[in-house]
């Protein structure tokens, strides 16, 4: 991997981690447990310019760096995170496969992420938390739209810079 491109995705990893953190404390006033994904804005911006090897990678590094010094690592919030961005992940790759939009990219990532956190959270604690998912869904439409629109605001205007990073 040339060195140019290890920085950029190092700088995108931090840049995840910072937004990670600052949207859970912003989620807190608003919605508890309900996040805008402003993290995965960085995802969407690797993965539609990147490698899907480089998205995962991100967003792995992003969960474990997160665990490490916010959540706790292997608390509960810890692999309940890690299942949504597990979902997400992996959703986004392989749907990406079949030339959807950054749109619908983002919105299935947001609910596969919801779908994620909801099934490991009904693991982990209380099986009866089924019940919040078909809200949880509804929200992820709108924050996935939102997503989508700030990574591709993010994407044409660096278009032209992401050249030197192949």
């Amino acid at each position: 991997m040339k060195t140019r491109k290890l920085v950029f995705l190092a700088v995108m990893i931090a840049l995840a981690v910072v937004l990670s953190i600052v949207e859970s404390l912003i989620s807190v006033i608003f919605i508890p447990g309900v996040k805008l994904g402003l993290a995965n804005v960085i995802t969407l911006i690797i993965l539609m310019t990147f490698s899907d090897k480089d998205a995962f990678t991100v967003v792995l590094a992003r969960l474990l760096i997160v665990g490490l010094i916010y959540s706790g690592l292997f608390s509960n919030s810890f692999w309940i995170s890690l299942a949504g961005g597990m979902f997400a992940i992996v959703s986004m790759i392989l749907i990406k496969k079949f030339n959807f939009s950054i749109y619908g990219i983002s919105v299935l990532g947001s609910t596969m992420h919801m779908v994620g956190q909801v099934l490991a959270a009904m693991t982990l604690a209380d099986p009866a938390l089924a019940i919040l998912l078909p809200y949880l869904v509804m929200l992820s439409v709108p924050t996935g739209l939102l997503t989508a629109f700030l990574a591709k605001k993010v994407i044409l205007s660096l278009e032209d810079k992401f050249v030197y990073f192949a």
